[in-house]
């Protein structure tokens, strides 16, 4: 009897499926809880930010959507599929297949050309093995570098960097892209030239998640989640959370003035 193969998700099925996460890690004698009960969905072709101050488990939530680390409770699923149990070679295939990584640092090989670099997900994916080059080259054009493919990192400007790293990036066709802290090295102008390249792929449907800590570039988004100790403080759409966050601040203002009076008095 022929195997059946695996039926697509649900349309409506999300991209990423978080329930009940944690993550506890022991330092000695202590155990440090980055991540506390977070539940989160992202639809497909969704543009979402995560924010929170430092410790706040924002990037332990990363690892976890990016399959670099496994949780010690709670579920996890990838367009419907839990990752819970798959081994390492699994969660290898599907980081490589199905998620597209951007990093601060670009994480370029110094020595390669921008052209090679583009290349080096197709090298371990038996997806694109063949016409990987004429692959390297389109996600290249895709990003406005196709006459930089030559180029080394050190020939090539902070944003044109992070231009091949988001090449890389999107060179398998990534259900998910996963960005953290994509402009933290480069100036306000090239700032925004790199989150109007995210807000054209996502025009483009591609699903977007960006860890940052400016509220400009999280206001690029269509929806904001803030972490606080581990847990989702808030979650909603961008203008909202603007005004959320307004309010808190306003609130925070007020009791400090009230605060102030009392000392004072």
């Amino acid at each position: 009897m022929p195997l059946r193969k695996r039926s697509e998700p649900s349309p409506d099925t999300p991209a990423i499926r978080v329930r009940g996460l944690e993550k506890v890690y022991k330092m000695g004698v202590e155990r440090v809880r980055a991540l506390d009960g977070v539940d989160l969905d992202i639809a497909r072709g969704e543009f979402v930010a995560i924010m929170g101050a430092s410790g706040s488990g924002k990037s332990t939530l990363m690892n976890m959507l990016g399959c670099l680390d496994r949780p010690s409770a709670g579920e996890y699923e990838l367009a419907g599929i839990p990752t819970r149990r798959m081994n390492a070679a699994r969660l290898a295939k599907v980081r490589n297949e199905r998620i597209g990584f951007i990093f601060q640092t670009f994480e370029l090989l110094p020595r390669a050309t921008a052209i090679q670099n583009v290349m080096l997900p197709m090298i371990y994916s038996r997806k694109h093995a063949f016409g990987a080059r004429g692959r390297a080259k389109s996600a290249l054009r895709r990003v406005g570098l196709g006459d930089r493919m030559r180029h080394r990192p050190n020939q090539l400007s902070g944003g044109q960097r992070q231009r091949v790293a988001i090449a890389r990036a999107l060179v398998n066709e990534p259900a998910i892209l996963l960005a953290d802290e994509p402009t933290g090295n480069l100036d306000s102008n090239t700032t925004t030239e790199i989150i109007r390249l995210f807000t054209d792929l996502h025009a483009e449907g591609q699903t977007i998640v960006i860890v940052t800590h400016e509220e400009e570039v999280a206001g690029y988004a269509q929806r904001i989640v803030r972490l606080r100790d581990g847990k989702v403080f808030s979650d909603g759409p961008t203008g909202e959370d603007a005004l959320h966050l307004a309010y808190l601040q306003s609130m925070a203002g007020a009791a400090a003035r009230r605060a102030g009076e009392g000392a004072s008095a």
